[in-house]
Order: C-alpha cells, then sequence, then structure tokens
C-alpha cells in the first residue's frame, strides 16, 4: 500500500498507509480526529521501498477473493515442488479424502 500524506487545519502534516482505491478520501487526523483532506507535499514514498517491503505490502493487499492463479502459485515454487508436481511420488499415497500417508518412507514413525 502507498504512503498519502494529509493535512490537518489545526496539527499539521501527517502521512498514511492505504488502500490505492481510497486515495482520494480524506482521513481522519491522528491526533485531533478531525476530518483532513489528502494533499501532495513530497514525491511518493511507495516505490523508495526495498523490495522486500514492497513485495510484503503486496501481499497483505490482495484480497481473499482474487486468490493466486495457476502460473502465480507455481512459480512460487521451485522445479519439482512435491506439493504442486503433476508427478506422482511412489513414496506418497493418498487417500480419497485428499490426506497424505507416506507407507514406505519411515514406516515406524507416527504420522500426524
Amino acid at each position: 500500500m502507498p504512503v498519502y500524506e494529509y493535512l490537518c487545519n489545526d496539527c499539521g502534516p501527517f502521512t498514511e498507509m492505504r488502500p490505492m482505491a481510497e486515495c482520494d478520501e480524506p482521513h481522519d487526523c491522528p491526533r485531533c480526529d478531525t476530518e483532513a483532506p489528502r494533499v501532495i507535499l513530497t514525491a511518493p514514498a511507495f516505490f523508495c521501498m526495498s523490495s522486500d517491503k514492497r513485495k510484503a505490502h503486496a501481499t497483505n493487499e490482495r484480497s481473499s477473493n482474487a486468490p493466486k492463479t495457476v502460473a502465480e502459485y507455481k512459480a512460487s515454487h521451485g522445479a519439482g515442488c512435491g506439493c504442486c508436481s503433476t508427478k506422482p511420488s511412489r513414496l506418497i499415497k493418498q487417500s480419497k479424502s485428499g490426506a497424505k500417508s507416506f507407507p514406505t518412507a519411515r514406516p515406524w514413525m507416527i504420522s500426524h
């Protein structure tokens, strides 16, 4: 989420991190709780963030009704990933309910 600037008539300027959909709406001042309009005092700070921080904000911004596409999901896993590969493993057995078991891997271990 980008950081926007607002100007309170009594307290002065302040910044707030908000979704882009709410960029033009006024925001309540954190000190006096009066409604303050958005102003542009400096250049946007979103692109000055580190790539890790931008990625974290983008992940948090993703809504539950817009999940990752199959291509996005597969791109986030390496080649040969066991959770999304199409080649069945001989060590993993899957029941009709979707539960996985590993019958030949370590028969003496109790699975959870």
